[in-house]
């Protein structure tokens, strides 16, 4: 019997890659630039991982007539310095290549537009480690889309021939469990990233981890690569375990 592939399906900002102020920063430049108020720092960073026209709507209220402007003035700063300014979180590469040398696929599923997201990877020497890397539309003038992360998550699972059973969600916001609950993922929650308090432990997740270690220990956990049943185990971030801090 051929057993499909295990696949690991990863978020990008917050999870792979820390902005290191380069999305807020920008954030508050294009408000900035238009005349406009900038949030506090913990609303700014509620602002990373929704699509931005959500944030930028939902969290900085942007009149609808000057939307289009303050999105060009952020992706345009963000190009020029915020994407060099990011950096992987510690002992991402190191996961990754361990996940890949076990005999893992790994994919991306990031609700950031698909093309800057093939660089961002590329400029950090990460793209070349996954099998696949989906993202929404290019254009950011257009509507989030509408089911969240749902259809960027089945993007990944419908090329890489892989059924929900054989495929598990690495994320560090509701956004990335609920878009892989809808495809009948299960996910494993990040201590490192930009979720809110408690937002987390609101969450029906496989696990959540505080360092990149114990993430590859819970993928091999839950996922075993020999296709038997999926381990039901539920996984705390232990006390004495910090998640790692570069911003």
């Amino acid at each position: 019997m051929t057993v499909s592939p295990a696949l690991v399906i990863f978020d990008l900002d917050g999870t792979l890659v820390d902005p290191a102020g380069s999305i807020t920063g920008g954030i508050a430049y294009a408000l900035e630039s238009h005349g406009l108020p900038v949030p506090d720092s913990a609303t700014l960073d509620a602002m990373v991982g929704p699509p931005l026209l959500e944030s930028l709507g939902r969290l900085a209220e942007v009149p609808a007539d000057v939307m289009p402007a303050v999105v060009h003035a952020y992706r345009k700063r963000y190009i020029s310095e915020g994407m060099a300014a990011s950096r992987p979180y510690p002992g991402i590469p190191e996961l990754l290549d361990r996940l890949r040398a076990a005999g893992y696929h790994l994919a991306v599923a990031t609700q950031k537009p698909e093309g800057l997201a093939k660089k961002l990877l590329g400029i950090h020497d990460l793209d070349r480690r996954f099998h696949s890397i989906h993202g929404a539309p290019d254009d950011e003038t257009l509507p989030p889309l509408q089911d969240g992360k749902a259809s960027i998550v089945a993007a990944a699972l419908g090329v890489n021939h892989v059924p929900s059973s054989r495929a598990l969600m690495i994320g560090d916001r509701r956004h990335d469990a609920a878009g892989a609950a809808a495809n009948g993922v299960p996910c494993i929650g990040v201590a490192w990233g930009f979720a809110e308090p408690g937002e987390l432990e609101a969450l029906d997740l496989a696990a959540r981890v505080g360092d990149t270690h114990a993430a590859g220990d819970a993928v091999e956990r839950l996922l075993p690569l020999d296709g038997s049943t999926r381990a039901e185990v539920r996984a705390t971030v232990p006390e004495t375990a910090e998640a790692p801090t570069c911003r």
